[in-house]
């Protein structure tokens, strides 16, 4: 069976897109052969998207504290179609912030914990200024759920 890994990632600029590039090379590097990954904006994505997901990588800023407005307009729209029907979904996120991100988590550490959500890696912190080491971490971290779920781990 084809396995469906989402990244929803909101990638304002050249250094968010290095990280989710990463992101999807360090998938396909997991040589999962039944895992197939979609990366969708979130203003793009729908619920139907995340409702054939069988895991999710959710990528965001901190913008003045709290996550993107995009990221917070796709849990807004997502919620209440996906409650019910993906309790215990994978996700992983990544979170870059320009100071501490701990609204940024908080905040949708709580969404994700009133779906039901299963948090099956540590959230990754890109904090302060912009190192190389956030793209080896988006590398691993895609990699990582990529064969998870192609290993039936969750």
């Amino acid at each position: 069976m084809n396995k469906k890994l989402l990244i929803v990632a909101h990638q304002p600029s050249s250094n968010t897109q290095q990280m989710v590039a990463a992101l999807i090379s360090g998938s396909a590097a997991a040589e999962a052969d039944n895992v197939s990954t979609l990366i969708v904006a979130p203003l793009d994505c729908q619920p139907n998207q995340l409702l054939d997901a069988d895991a999710v990588i959710i990528v965001t800023t901190e913008n003045l504290g709290y996550m993107a407005g995009t990221t917070k307009d796709w849990f807004d729209r997502v919620y209440y179609p996906v409650l019910e029907l993906k309790q215990g979904l994978p996700y992983a996120l990544v979170i870059r912030a320009g100071l501490d991100g701990t609204g940024t988590k908080r905040a949708v550490g709580s969404i994700c914990t009133g779906l039901h959500w299963n948090l099956v890696q540590p959230v990754l912190l890109c904090k302060g200024d912009w190192q190389d080491t956030f793209n080896d971490q988006c590398f691993e971290l895609g990699q990582y759920m990529a064969a998870g779920l192609d290993l039936g781990m969750f």
